[in-house]
């Protein structure tokens, strides 16, 4: 009974499958998979999408285990088991625009992809704020002058400074997270344990 590991496409995906094979496990057919969103292996059976679809997936059972950003977990909460971090993915949420003062006792208009997330950060600061929730480029937001600020996932700032904007606060700091299916763990526990101590050998050993 194989294994289904969702990636989320891009950047995670291939840190993971970097990371996945100095553990020893062969990804050779999917190297060269092209536009493929699910490739066949020995051991696994993978599946590639958008990060908050991994977490959907794995929610009801379609991969037994997923490779997600914090942010979706954070956002969107599904029902999963969250098991442990992994070393890559790493960046931080920050609240970002462009530097002017604010104006005093203006309410502001915050753009962001990550209601929730921007909902639960002000709420703590105390601070009443309009979201206007966004799918594209936020980094347009405050150019445009639909928002005083945005909420957005910043690696290395490169976008933020080519569009004149700059990090204003540092938020939540993110990592790639391995998550599971509850059922999965009880059902294909003898096949999902092996991968999950190589996973925390590896990370111990850092």
């Amino acid at each position: 009974m194989k294994v289904c590991i969702a990636l989320t496409k891009g950047r995670i995906e291939k840190q993971f499958l970097d990371y996945f094979q100095s553990l020893s496990y062969c990804i050779e057919p999917i190297v060269n998979k092209g536009r493929k969103l699910r490739v066949e292996t020995d051991e696994f059976s993978f599946v590639f999408a958008k990060g908050v679809d991994v977490a959907t997936y794995v929610e009801h059972g379609i991969a037994d285990l997923g490779i997600v950003g914090d942010d979706i977990l954070m956002e969107f909460q599904p029902d999963v088991f969250d098991l442990l971090p992994l070393p890559f993915g790493n960046c931080r949420f920050a609240l970002a625009g462009e530097k002017k003062e604010a104006v005093s006792g203006k309410k502001r208009v915050i753009a962001t992809k990550y209601p929730n997330v921007t909902t639960a950060y002000f709420r703590q600061k105390g601070e009443a704020v309009d979201i206007v929730k966004l799918e594209g480029s936020v980094e347009l937001a405050p150019l445009l002058g639909l928002a005083d600020a945005i909420v957005d996932i910043v690696e290395t700032g490169s976008t933020l400074k080519e569009n004149g904007l700059v990090v204003l606060e540092w938020m939540q700091p993110i990592t790639a997270r391995c998550i599971a299916n509850r059922s999965s763990l009880k059902i294909k526990r003898e096949q999902i344990t092996p991968i999950l101590d190589s996973l925390q050998i590896k990370e111990a050993a850092r």
